[in-house]
């Protein structure tokens, strides 16, 4: 099973901002969206980071409300782990729970084509032991 077994049934969309954005448009953007984290890419497509619901309220728990003035590129993790789509959701669940952390963009040739969630790969891997399971109970059955 591969992280573009993933996208293909969740989509590709993913939210974005620039790094210039102020906490406050990521909050704002994270409740609309109902979403968890927002990737950040500078003009040219790279991405320059993440932020996540979790990096807003250390912010603001640290700093106080006058922090959702700062801009993300003060606050966002600059040193983003990536995956590609033929990345296996073994390996990528592995991935994030080494770095504890819950989303992971998916690139390709430097490019951002979708993001995945700890919750996406838990659910497919889910669906995988219930398959199997199934399958075994067939098998014995017959």
């Amino acid at each position: 099973m591969s992280v573009n077994q993933i996208l293909a049934r969740k989509g590709r969309e993913v939210v974005t901002l620039h790094p210039d954005a102020t906490l406050d448009e990521v909050a704002r953007v994270l409740a609309k969206k109902k979403i968890g984290a927002i990737v950040l890419l500078e003009e040219s497509g790279e991405v320059a980071g993440i932020v996540s619901e979790r990096d807003v309220v250390r912010v603001i728990g640290t700093a106080g409300v006058s922090a959702l003035s700062h801009r993300v590129r003060e606050e966002m993790t600059m040193n983003v782990k990536t995956c590609t789509g033929s990345m296996g959701i073994d390996e990528a669940m592995q991935l994030m729970t080494d770095g504890r952390f819950r989303h992971l963009p998916v690139c390709e040739n430097g490019k951002l084509i979708g993001i995945i969630s700890i919750g996406d790969v838990v659910k497919r891997r889910i669906e995988d032991v219930e398959r199997e399971a199934a399958e075994m109970r067939e098998y014995i059955a017959s």
